[in-house]
């Protein structure tokens, strides 16, 4: 590892104490208004090659939506559109059409579960809460689990309903209840949708019945389902399953009902994990689909293919492109840092490191030991500093291509400098 400092951070002047005495006098009347410095990003060069091979490697999400690798390698997808993902950073691997605008079928109950999970998270839902089926909700056509009207469920229930058998019931019953209305909880979806940049998208129902003005694309559909599964997990303990049972409770007495999940990828593809399937006359058979192999998790989408055998097979085609062709490196052994120093505070200097892990991704066949890292670093910064501040990046590079950054932080905080903080450097350069 090599670290450039300017030169004239090399040398230091000797100053008398009468004009040290006078220093300090101009630093204690002005202490009080020192400003903030801008950061100069060329001071500190530290470079790096990684020297461990057997990390898994990738390219970086620099903008929240990923990059893209280059070329498809002669690769074609058989959708009429298609995406696939890196899911950790948000790499697109591949895409074929994926801005099209298209009916999306039941996959929109994608983002049905995602508000699902929101309530959750924010405590307004509980996994034991008692859902009341209305009878907007009972009377769902489509795929459904024959809800009755009146008839109650938990939301655990109803969520497995949702992600193993497709309901539609279920879906618009827990729309009802958490946003009032169905009507009301869309507006919801639409709000999320556009929170997460899904600018090809706009949703007239909970459950994804053809209805006019109801569209999204394959990218967004990929947004949709990363935000899912990276926020929510959890909710692998449901697309999972592959056949279940509930039971329902009515006047007529209780009986059970067998789910089946639509999802076969579950069954046929080793590392399947979900997530959401659908199909229309208008939409064809679309599908979601998630899968994780090592350390790679993958997100691939196919809409408009011909039938259910074909939308499993373009989406395991998919999926295998991607696990053949790329890996995730993650450094996990990020370069030491200098300390920073730091003018007209109360601390000299101030410690500093990457504000996360970098993970990006890349060719399968990629030598690890030709990725280096350079960190640039201020060199000087003015208090008062805080924790968390930013002061340089950490830049990965494969040969002359950039991968991406992480920005490097500061581990704490630093006051400006008080009087008496510049009264004792002056008594402690007095008796020197």
């Amino acid at each position: 590892m090599q670290i450039n400092i300017p030169n004239k951070c090399k040398h230091s002047a000797i100053i008398p104490k009468t004009g040290l005495i006078l220093l300090c006098l101009i630093l204690i009347l002005s202490a009080g208004s020192v400003s903030l410095a801008s950061s100069n990003l060329s001071g500190h060069i530290l470079k790096e090659s990684t020297g461990s091979a057997g990390q898994e490697s990738g390219r970086t999400d620099t903008d929240g939506k990923g990059d893209s690798l280059s070329g498809n390698a002669g690769f074609q997808s058989q959708a009429k559109s298609a995406l696939l993902m890196e899911a950790s950073t948000g790499t697109i691997l591949y895409e074929k059409d994926a801005d099209s605008r298209r009916p999306p079928a039941s996959i929109t109950k994608i983002m049905t579960l995602l508000l699902i999970f929101d309530a959750m998270e924010s405590g307004s839902l509980k996994a034991e809460d008692s859902i009341t089926v209305s009878e907007h909700a009972a009377s769902m056509g489509g795929s459904q689990v024959f809800l009755e009207a009146g008839e109650s469920q938990t939301a655990d229930t109803m969520i497995k309903c949702i992600a193993v058998s497709s309901a539609n019931d279920a879906c618009v019953a827990m729309a009802e209840h958490i946003a009032g209305s169905e009507e009301a909880f869309v507006d919801r979806m639409n709000q999320r949708a556009q929170e997460l940049g899904m600018t090809s998208t706009h949703f007239v129902n909970c459950c994804g019945l053809d209805a006019d003005g109801h569209y999204t694309s394959a990218r967004d559909v990929a947004l949709m389902s990363r935000e899912l599964i990276k926020s929510y997990p959890q909710v692998f303990n449901y697309t999972g399953i592959w056949m279940d049972t509930i039971t329902h409770v009515t006047r007529r007495g209780s009986s059970e009902f067998g789910l089946s999940n639509t999802n076969k990828l579950i069954r046929q593809y080793e590392g399947a994990t979900g997530l959401k399937t659908g199909s229309t006359g208008k939409a064809g058979f679309c599908l979601s689909g998630t899968a994780k192999r090592d350390e790679v998790s993958l997100i691939a989408v196919v809409m408009g293919c011909e039938s259910g055998k074909a939308r499993v097979a373009a989406c395991s085609a998919l999926l295998d492109y991607g696990f053949a062709n790329c890996r995730l490196y993650k450094d996990d052994n990020p370069p030491s840092l200098p300390d920073v120093r730091v003018s007209g505070g109360r601390a000299d200097r101030i410690s500093c490191r990457p504000a996360g892990t970098f993970s990006c991704v890349i060719g399968k066949d990629t030598d690890l030991n030709q990725i280096r890292k350079e960190v640039n670093l201020t060199e000087e910064i003015s208090a008062p500093v805080k924790a968390g501040q930013s002061l340089g990046t950490l830049s990965y590079y494969l040969g002359e291509e950039k991968l991406g950054e992480v920005e490097i932080i500061s581990e704490n905080r630093v006051d400006k400098a008080r009087y008496g903080d510049c009264a004792g450097r002056l008594l402690d350069a007095l008796s020197t």
